[in-house]
C-alpha cells in the first residue's frame, strides 16, 4: 500500500488519512444513534467526511506523482474520487432529482476510475487479453444478469432507470478492469476487492431504495460499510501502482 520510496512526512500524512476515514466511518456507526425508520445510525457528518477525507487521500497521490509515470492515472483516479464525493453530497437530500444526478455524478467517477485503470495497465504491461477479456466478461456477465433482476423484472421504466442501465455497465467494466489486474499481479487484489464491494454496496442501494423494496435494518449504514471500504481500497491501491511505476 506504501512503496518504500515514498517520504516519510507523506507516508505518515497517508497513515494519518487513513485512520481518520476509519474512525469517521466506523465510528460515525458505531456511536451514531438509530433514526426513527431504522434505515440508519450513522450521522450525515462522519459519512460525507469520511469520503472527504479519501479525496484529500487522493489527491496527495496525485501530488506525489505529479512528474511520474503515475501521474496518467493518479489524477484521474483523484478527479474520480472527487466526483463521487460530490455524488455523495448531492444524494444525501431527497427526492428523484438529486438521485438522478447522484446517479451522473457516479458514472463520472467510473469513467475517471476506468480512464486510471487503463492508463495504468498500460503504462504498466499489465493490458494482456486474456487477463482483461476474463475480467470484463465475468462482470458484464454479472452485471446484465444484475440489471435484469433489479432493473428490469417487473418494474415500471422511469428516467432513474434509463440512468441507471448504463451506470450499471461502467460500474462493471470498473470492476472487470480492477479484476484484470487483480489475475495478473497479487498486489491488485485489494484493488479488485474494492471494485467488487462498489458493485455491492450499490446493488444494495438499488434493491432497497432506489429501485427495490428490499427491506433491510440499517440499510443505509449496509450501504456505506461496503461503498467506504470500496473507495478507501480504491484509493490507496495508487501505492501498489506507485511500487509498478516508481517516481
Amino acid at each position: 500500500m506504501f512503496p518504500p520510496f515514498l517520504p516519510a512526512a507523506a507516508r505518515l500524512w497517508l497513515q494519518i488519512l487513513l485512520v481518520v476515514w476509519a474512525l469517521l466511518l466506523f465510528g460515525g456507526w458505531a456511536l451514531g444513534r438509530p433514526n426513527a425508520a431504522r434505515t440508519r445510525r450513522m450521522p450525515l457528518w462522519t459519512r460525507l467526511g469520511s469520503s472527504l477525507v479519501l479525496a484529500l487521500a487522493a489527491w496527495t497521490w496525485a501530488g506525489l506523482t505529479a512528474t511520474a509515470p503515475l501521474a496518467g492515472a493518479s489524477l484521474p483516479l483523484a478527479l474520480g474520487m472527487t466526483c463521487g464525493l460530490a455524488a455523495d453530497v448531492v444524494m444525501a437530500g431527497e427526492g428523484k432529482a438529486r438521485k438522478l444526478g447522484g446517479i451522473l455524478l457516479f458514472a463520472a467517477n467510473h469513467i475517471l476510475y476506468i480512464t486510471a485503470l487503463l492508463r495504468f495497465a498500460a503504462a504498466a504491461g499489465l493490458d494482456a487479453g486474456l487477463p482483461r477479456a476474463l475480467g470484463l466478461g465475468l462482470w458484464w456477465a454479472l452485471g446484465l444478469i444484475l440489471i435484469y433482476f433489479i432493473l428490469l423484472r417487473g418494474q415500471k421504466w422511469t428516467i432513474l432507470h434509463a440512468a441507471a442501465l448504463p451506470y450499471g455497465l461502467l460500474l462493471a467494466t470498473t470492476a472487470g478492469l480492477a479484476l484484470s489486474l487483480g489475475i495478473q499481479v497479487a498486489a491488485f487484489a485489494p484493488l479488485a476487492l474494492g471494485a467488487g464491494l462498489f458493485v455491492l454496496s450499490d446493488l444494495i442501494l438499488a434493491a432497497a431504495v432506489l429501485f427495490g423494496n428490499l427491506r433491510l435494518p440499517f440499510v443505509h449504514d449496509i450501504v456505506w460499510l461496503t461503498y467506504g471500504p470500496a473507495q478507501m481500497l480504491i484509493v490507496y491501491a495508487l501505492g501498489s501502482m506507485a511500487g509498478w511505476l516508481p517516481a
